[in-house]
């Protein structure tokens, strides 16, 4: 399945960009002198009300903010009704990342994290030295996710995790699974406020991809070198083309402060970067912080159990099931869960 920015609605309207910045929303937009499609993605109280329910510590949520964002710009490009979930699974502080987002808006988040060794890593920090999303997460894996259904078959892609950050494995994610040529920006940022209030969270992301009508000028990427020295880098898909160097060159320019600052519009962002191309932008789309658990959901779950699974549940007479995501607890009563108690089975007397 090629996992590809759509082609927008040709119809289009010359003005100038909206000047209003607005939260939780993704821009699609297309660069017709590049040939580079692409979204924006700003998310502010959807990405506070993620993380409401768990008392992550700043590192967490910074880094689960970019996996929000990393989520959002890639699930929405679903060209039908479905889910894409990125998860991690790795060995370091933060072993585990899942965001769940059901198009066309919703998303949902967790992070599992050791609180001694984030400690460990922070007390070990120089002054002024920070930890990326490379070194909270380690090794392991990155698994990105898409499900449409009992409609169709499910579709994974897998990039292992060997220190580098989100945005690093987004492109080998690309490189690998989709052949694209994509590059990912992300930012997060802490917003301090006033007083007592309680500080708030932005997250930002920037996603091109290099999709020419043009045939033969994307080369395909070549296949794994074998037993070529460890460490040999593939040759890139569409290199040596000017007009996707010239796409590359410009996202380079993006700074984070661009991408997560609360006064300058996705729209006015964008004309910032492509404006000597001409860049057109499209009807922007809604991000809702959601969860998507039902009583009947889990019911469903615990239905999957054995019985010896479902029994061990019990305690006090009744089964207590919480959700990760959003904190909800669904109780039920034991029979509900377990069953009616099974007769013993008797032998027949001689």
């Amino acid at each position: 399945m090629t996992h590809s920015i759509p082609t927008p609605d040709p119809s289009q309207t010359a003005r100038l960009p909206l000047a209003e910045a607005v939260d939780d929303q993704v821009t699609p937009f297309h660069v017709d002198g590049l040939d580079v499609r692409g979204r924006v993605v700003r998310l502010g109280t959807a990405l506070d009300a993620v993380m409401a329910h768990h008392a992550y510590p700043p590192l967490v949520k910074r880094l689960l903010g970019e996996a929000v964002a990393l989520t959002v710009l890639l699930g929405s490009t679903l060209k039908i009704s479905g889910r894409f979930i990125l998860q991690t699974r790795t060995d370091g502080p933060v072993d585990l990342l899942v965001v769940d987002f059901t198009a066309p808006q919703d998303v949902r988040a967790y992070a599992r994290f050791n609180t001694e060794r984030l400690q460990a890593m922070q007390a070990a920090l120089t002054p002024g030295q920070r930890l990326d999303s490379g070194a909270l997460l380690g090794a392991g894996h990155l698994a990105m996710t898409i499900d449409q259904g009992l409609s169709a078959n499910r579709y994974q892609g897998i990039v292992a995790l060997e220190g580098g950050n989100l945005e690093d494995a987004a492109h080998r994610y690309f490189a690998q699974s989709e052949q694209i040529p994509t590059r990912v920006r992300l930012a997060v940022a802490e917003e301090v406020h006033p007083g007592d209030a309680a500080s708030s969270w932005r997250a930002g992301g920037l996603m091109v991809q290099f999709l020419p009508t043009e045939g033969g000028r994307i080369r395909p990427v070549d296949l794994h070198p074998g037993d070529a020295p460890e460490g040999t880098e593939l040759p890139e898909a569409a290199e040596g083309d000017d007009a996707w160097m010239e796409a590359q060159s410009l996202v380079g320019t993006l700074e984070d402060v661009e991408l997560v600052d609360g006064d300058l519009s996705a729209e006015r962002l964008l004309f910032r970067l492509f404006h000597e191309r001409g860049v057109r932008v499209f009807q922007a789309e809604n991000v809702v912080a959601k969860c998507s658990c039902s009583r009947e959901r889990v019911t469903g779950v615990l239905a999957n159990f054995s019985r010896e699974e479902r029994e061990s549940l019990v305690e006090d007479g009744k089964v207590v099931v919480t959700c990760e995501f959003c904190g909800r607890s669904y109780d039920f009563k034991a029979e509900e869960i377990v069953g009616p108690e099974e007769p013993e089975a008797s032998s027949d007397e001689a």
